[in-house]
């Protein structure tokens, strides 16, 4: 990867940033014009996002592609690097830039069939998107809690004002876990810009800093929580499946897809890079709350029969073997936990988008309300049920990769936490085939017969979707060579 690449870095949220201008000042009425725009840039996103991957040389150095452009310098307070615009990627990144790329591309194509208030959709979305981007590529503490925000903050309205069944409820609930959560990422950052006495919000350097171990053990749970209170963490995941429930078919796709990892991604930028002996004490807490979660979300998932609040559930459940991975503080656990990551970015963005496309249609999510819908609906189902032979970890598919690193890193460190963490995955298959079961085989339900398949669009999104499911599941030397060299050259203490 050449230093010019930092300029494609500096696109993937200047793209989505300047297509919410432009959308402003295109009129409401001009629908072609609004779907022109969004269409090429989502898809100059994804091309951007692919690139920035595939050119990624997991053999160079940790940070590549870097540039920097100095924002504020007070020679009293701050160093001469001061507070910069600087972008760089790492191999923990890398895959989350075409996660977030893949996901976008399908998200806007669905939600093409809004009808209220449809410019206002999507400049709310692209700022999240935005936000989304520059938090996974910018090298700056400062840029990077405000692009954070940035990727939180359009969440409200884009529930409350079009999403479905309780939005109100589920936009305040999520809003105001979340926004509780950042004042206690806030605080961490200020303590760690005190704490290293080097005037610079420069991440690199504060990698490289030195911290007292007492000042670790305190600050690495507020970024822990923080941070993880996005991710689904237990028990500060209770905003998560009401919000998935409420919110419109794209905002779902982002909200499980992207967001839930830019949590994660927190926790080890500011966790586990810059607080390494903090995160080593606090290792065995992760492997506790992830494996709680894993448990409580599979158990409850089984116990729903609305398809969003069950996927809502899988995703704590999901999101707990990410935590679980991150607690190993071994390469291969480790690595797990972030293929983890984008395998379940990809797979619940496909559920959402399924969901959605009938939910449009339906307008019912209650699984002991159909029956037959192969029969009516056979390519849904078909891309159905590779997204849930995904999430139970069939051989072949996205899902095993990740699964079988966390589980062997687990194993290592953890033997009897690795055999709760089997009995999850146990749990996970059986909710998913009882509900293939219930909704998709059987005898036909006749008042569902006015359904018809979903869109082009709709068809399309899950293809793209589908497609990165096969590609990681048969091919994931790309993904595993790039997080696992990162991981073992960059977090001090981790076990090879």
């Amino acid at each position: 990867m050449s230093s010019n690449d930092g300029y494609l870095m500096l696109a993937t949220f200047l793209v989505p940033l300047g297509a919410a201008v432009l959308l402003m000042l295109t009129p409401s009425r001009e629908r072609s014009a609004i779907i022109a725009i969004t269409a090429l840039a989502s898809f100059a996103m994804f091309v951007i996002a692919v690139y920035l991957f595939v050119s990624y040389d997991f053999n160079g150095p940790q940070f590549q592609g870097v540039k920097a452009w100095t924002w504020m310098e007070n020679a009293g307070v701050l160093g001469e690097r001061g507070i910069q615009l600087k972008v760089g990627m790492d191999g923990i990144a890398a895959p989350m830039v075409l996660l977030t790329g893949i996901v976008i591309m399908p998200g806007t194509w669905v939600s093409w069939k809004l009808h209220h208030r449809t410019k206002d959709f999507f400049i709310l979305l692209f700022l999240l998107v935005a936000g989304v981007f520059g938090t996974f590529v910018m090298l700056d503490l400062f840029f990077f809690f405000l692009l954070y925000e940035t990727a939180v903050l359009p969440m409200y309205l884009l529930i409350a004002v079009w999403g479905s069944t309780r939005k109100e409820y589920g936009a305040m609930k999520l809003m105001m876990m979340l926004v509780a959560a950042s004042i206690l990422i806030f605080t961490a950052i200020f303590a760690i810009f005190t704490e290293a006495g080097l005037g610079t919000f420069d991440l690199p350097t504060l990698f490289a800093a030195e911290f007292d171990p007492r000042m670790q053990k305190i600050f690495f749970p507020m970024i822990a929580i923080g941070c993880g209170t996005l991710g689904g963490m237990f028990p500060f995941h209770a905003w998560s499946p009401d919000g998935h429930a409420a919110a419109p078919t794209a905002v779902s796709m982002l909200h499980a897809g992207v967001l839930m990892k830019l949590g994660a991604f927190g926790i080890i930028r500011l966790g586990f890079q810059i607080l390494p002996e903090g995160a080593e004490f606090w290792a065995p807490a992760l492997v506790l709350v992830g494996i709680t979660a894993a448990l409580y979300g599979a158990i409850s998932a089984l116990r729903q029969v609305d398809l969003k609040l069950m996927t809502g559930f899988s995703s704590v459940s999901h999101m707990g073997y990410v935590f679980l991975g991150l607690g190993t503080l071994n390469v291969i656990g480790m690595t797990g936990a972030v293929l983890q990551m984008f395998a379940h970015g990809i797979m619940t963005a496909l559920f959402f988008l399924l969901i959605g496309g009938m939910y449009d249609q339906a307008h019912n999510r209650d699984i002991p309300n159909f029956s037959g819908m192969a029969k009516q609906m056979p390519v849904w189902a078909i891309f159905f049920i590779l997204a849930g032979l995904a999430s139970l970890g069939l051989p072949g598919l996205s899902g095993f990769v990740a699964e079988l690193h966390i589980f062997v890193g687990v194993f290592r460190s953890y033997p009897v936490v690795g055999g709760l963490a089997v009995l999850t995955a146990a749990i996970t298959a059986t909710y998913l085939l009882r509900m293939f079961a219930a909704a998709f085989f059987g005898d036909f339900n006749p008042r569902w017969s006015h359904l018809r398949e979903i869109t082009w669009a709709e068809r399309a999104g899950a293809t793209v979707l589908a497609g990165s499911i096969l590609t990681l599941g048969l091919w994931p030397a790309p993904w595993v060579d790039r997080i696992s060299t990162t991981l073992a050259q960059t977090i001090p203490g981790v076990a090879l």
